[in-house]
């Protein structure tokens, strides 16, 4: 059972969600800017950036189980999981500062990058995936474990907007600011102080909680028996239906993170567009993080009634069809020419409202993919007699790495594909150039949401399920006791 009996204490809520921070800080930077400062600042092929990412991740993918699995399996007097969050984020700080500032400030190479970027993800597993893996730990309550999501899911996205905002206002300011080099060390900088923070604080405001020795000292460590355990676990019937509507979740998410900037520059112009009622330095790019909070917002207050009334499953599937129909519809306005002049107040002011829907649905939809796990943790459990959060959250990790890095691919390939030249003017770019992107993007946006929408609405594992295995689990437990 888990730790905590009832309603989870805000001040856990909040010290267990603040870790997620450094998740928002490296998914921002991967997402949002890290193809655009090294293929239109750097200099690097937009294509090869793509590759390097998906190679990145295809390493990554062998690692991050090996990193679950040992998680599940340390033997602390700290517990499980708070050792790793105490020896990784420093190392972690290091290489991001390393992959914003290469050096003689010139792109490293292909191999270079690759090295950086693996370094990056898995040490942000060797914090995530201990973190994360503590949520079926701390309860076994059906809403409490959603509530736990909704804040890890609030601090990241808080994290990365709270880097946004600084990119646009601070570090990369003024119309073509992303173009320029000088502010991409600073904001690399600052990332790596605030993730540190992140998970070291986290760590420590759970220690008087989590720190205790495991009930069961686990066999020594077999690199066959973990690939073993690890093949056994992804086996799990319900895990294999959330992977498939995961991943294609995931890639759509990627796609559609790595290629915002391009899109909100070259096709909405919405850094040139100011507010005459506003500060000097807000104009339509850095309100856009705001943007992003008011829907990162709404979605905390949506995605718990919409559990308790529809189920995970069938609020995932909802999300995903009415995320792509607010987030798509704009372009097709756009491209049969009933869209208002760009760049302009109105243009943009419409963007945004649709933008806030569509990613408030968005979010509702990874919540909704990603609390499911923790119950395939107690159905796994049944099974085989053996827990293995780290396993399952790893496999989860695994998933949305891959699916996000291919996302960015794709993202790589459709500005190649589309002859977007480096660092063009947003005013003198072809129509035809938009045209590619805005089509390309729009196909694959719409053939990943159906998918992700048709599997995970299946998913098999309901509450009512997991309520009555968590039950006679606690009757076992009893009964061993008596």
């Amino acid at each position: 059972m888990g730790l905590i009996q009832g309603k989870i204490p805000m001040r856990v809520k909040l010290i267990h969600g603040f870790g997620a921070v450094a998740f928002g800080v490296k998914d921002g930077g991967f997402l949002f800017f890290l193809l655009f400062y090294y293929s239109q600042v750097l200099g690097m092929d937009a294509g090869l950036v793509g590759l390097i990412l998906l190679a990145a991740l295809l390493i990554d993918a062998v690692v991050d189980p090996i990193i679950g699995y040992m998680s599940d399996r340390t033997y602390t007097r700290w517990g499980r999981r708070l050792p790793w969050l105490y020896a990784a984020p420093i190392p972690l700080a290091v290489i991001w500062i390393l992959l914003w500032s290469p050096p003689g400030g010139v792109a490293p190479s292909p191999l270079g990058l690759l090295g950086i970027m693996v370094g990056v993800r898995v040490l942000l597993s060797a914090c995530e995936v201990p973190s994360v893996s503590l949520v079926p730990e701390l309860t076994s309550d059906y809403q409490e474990r959603t509530t736990l999501f909704r804040y890890r899911y609030l601090s990241g996205w808080m994290g990365g907007i709270l880097m946004m905002v600084l990119a646009y206002t601070v570090f990369m300011p003024g119309e073509n600011g992303l173009l320029q080099q000088d502010g991409y060390p600073a904001y690399g900088y600052f990332g790596a102080v605030l993730m540190a923070i992140a998970v070291l604080g986290s760590a420590i405001g759970q220690h008087h909680i989590v720190a205790n020795l495991p009930e069961t000292k686990p066999a020594p460590f077999s690199l066959r028996d973990a690939f073993s355990e690890i093949f056994e676990a992804f086996s799990e019937k319900a895990f294999l239906i959330f992977a498939a509507g995961g991943l294609a979740a995931y890639i759509s998410q990627g796609m559609t993170f790595s290629i915002t900037n391009f899109l909100n520059i070259y096709v909405w112009q919405i850094d040139r567009v100011s507010f005459d009622w506003g500060p000097n330095w807000l104009n339509g790019l850095t309100a856009y993080p705001f943007v992003l909070g008011v829907s990162v917002v709404g979605m905390f207050i949506l995605v718990g009634p919409m559990h308790n009334r529809f189920g995970k499953p069938k609020s995932a599937a909802l999300s995903a069809v009415i995320a792509i129909t607010f987030g798509l519809f704009p372009y097709f306005l756009y491209l049969g020419g009933l869209w208002p002049a760009i760049p302009s107040l109105a243009s943009t002011a419409l963007f945004f409202g649709f933008t806030i829907f569509a990613n408030m649905f968005g979010v509702v939809l990874m919540i909704s993919a990603t609390s499911m796990l923790a119950e395939i943790v107690e159905a796994f459990e049944e099974r085989t007699g053996r827990r293995a959060e780290g396993s399952f959250y790893s496999g989860n990790w695994l998933v949305q790495k891959c699916a996000t890095g291919f996302g960015a691919a794709i993202t790589g390939q459709i500005i190649a594909f589309s002859q977007l030249e480096q660092g063009a003017d947003p005013a003198a770019v072809e129509f035809g150039v938009l045209y590619t992107i805005i089509i390309t993007f729009a196909i694959a946006t719409i053939a990943l949401g159906l998918i992700a929408a048709f599997w995970l609405g299946r998913f098999p594992i309901t509450r009512e399920q997991h309520e009555a295995r968590i039950a006679a689990r606690a009757v076992q437990q009893n009964a061993q006791k008596e």
